[in-house]
């Protein structure tokens, strides 16, 4: 157990790490801050739509709903990694959903009154961007479901070992 919390200790004070989408390193806490414009160009109509303007996709349309394979989820607007991929499960509800986020600090909450029904909305920490929203209707150990837009994502596979070792000429 003293190895499982010293790896959360050393995760949690790393914090979200990747590239401020101009092709450069982000500073770990560094906010993205960008002009709509900006936005504009980097997202696709329907990314802008979600992470800016905090719609919706369809549910069943995304990529990454029955998308599996390890690796992480990052965020599609900044980059920061968002969610590992033994997080995610089958919901059914068409949305890819994780029952933890990657760190502590790598996805911000607020309240979303938009619908008749106050909701946790989940945002990307680092650029601001919605993701989606979170409810308590999880699996075990957290009981967290994490509903994220699959356009908000962008998966990136984890390195695989070559199936045979270097120098080894079967």
């Amino acid at each position: 157990m003293g190895i499982l919390i010293a790896l959360t200790v050393a995760l949690l004070l790393q914090g979200p790490a990747g590239h401020d989408g101009n092709g450069g390193e982000a500073a770990m806490t560094g906010k993205i801050r960008k002009t709509d414009e900006e936005w504009r160009r980097i997202l696709t109509p329907e990314q802008y739509a979600v992470l800016r303007g905090h719609a919706t996709e369809c549910a069943f349309s995304g990529g990454t709903d029955t998308h599996s394979g390890p690796g992480i989820y990052r965020c599609a607007g900044c980059g920061a990694p968002l969610f590992e991929a033994g997080a995610k499960y089958d919901s059914g509800s068409g949305w890819p959903s994780f029952f933890e986020a990657l760190s502590r600090d790598a996805v911000g909450m607020s309240v979303d009154r938009s619908l008749s029904v106050v909701r946790t909305e989940v945002h990307c920490a680092r650029c601001d961007g919605h993701l989606g929203h979170v409810f308590e209707d999880g699996p075990a150990p957290t009981r967290l479901r994490y509903c994220i837009n699959s356009v908000a994502l962008v998966f990136e596979a984890a390195e695989t070992a070559p199936e045979t070792p270097p120098g080894d000429d079967r």
